[in-house]
């Protein structure tokens, strides 16, 4: 289910991704307890060449040395042209949003524990993304959590939709999902300005920014707290978006101002 995406991606494009994941819910990544136990991680869509997967691999794997990943491509010759990448832990499958989930030795369906689904709906149509939440949400594990995104292409900003499968579960046959935040991140290398968010939005989004609308909304406010906070633009573009973060939070949005999120440039929006 869905559609190749073009298949570039430069190295090291998701690393604050997986940061991010590792800051944000260390947790997740490292349960083995019941059905978590052999869950995977999922990357959906990592194009022509498997670098994300292994990137990710690598990473996820200071936390959890047994965590298996898979990564996930509709498209066949790039399935094929991964295997001699794939080990016990690492697998690379051909599907899409229905994800390419196997029954194990035991007769039980494997299960997944994240996915992460980075520049794959920009090429869709805005009422196609929830849908595709959905399809994507059926194999994950109660407690599991979706990362949906899109990054410019050196991964220096992104925006991504944070959506947990909720535990307890929903009603047999019934997939639930809530939003649990909007995520922004800089690494700083292009500067600071709130404004330069507006170009990576998830595709959900970015086609929102129209006056009473929420996000445009929480852009608006973001660029107000920014002006506000100027003078910290002297310590450099990391003191002045810790700054401008305090002051959202000051105008009453709900941000997350965890020392350790907004130092490596990570704005968390529960509610906007």
């Amino acid at each position: 289910m869905g559609q190749p995406t073009r298949g570039k991606t430069a190295r090291n494009r998701l690393r604050r991704v997986d940061n991010f994941l590792a800051f944000y819910d260390p947790g997740l990544l490292r349960r083995e307890d019941g059905a978590f136990a052999g869950a995977w991680f999922v990357d959906l869509g990592y194009g022509a060449e498997p670098i994300t997967t292994l990137e990710s691999a690598q990473r996820l794997r200071r936390l959890n040395p047994t965590l298996p990943v898979l990564g996930v491509e509709i498209d066949p010759v790039r399935v094929a042209a991964a295997q001699p990448c794939a080990d016990e832990l690492t697998q690379f499958r051909l599907g899409g949003f229905n994800l390419p989930l196997q029954r194990r030795a035991d007769g039980a369906l494997e299960a997944v524990r994240a996915i992460r689904a980075f520049n794959v709906l920009r090429q869709y149509q805005e009422e196609e993304v929830a849908a595709a939440w959905q399809t994507m949400a059926r194999g994950l594990l109660p407690g599991g959590l979706l990362i949906e995104g899109t990054s410019e292409p050196y991964g220096r900003l992104w925006t991504a939709n944070l959506l947990r499968r909720p535990q307890p579960g929903p009603l047999p046959g019934e997939v639930e999902l809530r939003h649990e935040g909007l995520v922004f991140s800089t690494n700083f290398r292009l500067g600071f300005d709130p404004a330069d968010f507006q170009a990576v939005l998830p595709k959900n989004l970015i086609h929102r920014m129209t006056p009473g609308e929420p996000i445009h909304s929480l852009m608006e406010g973001w660029k107000r707290a920014a002006r506000e906070t100027m003078a910290a633009r002297v310590w450099g573009p990391r003191q002045w978006f810790v700054a401008s973060v305090h002051r959202l939070a000051a105008l009453g949005y709900a941000v997350s101002l965890r020392p350790k999120l907004l130092a490596a440039g990570y704005l968390l929006v529960r509610r906007f």
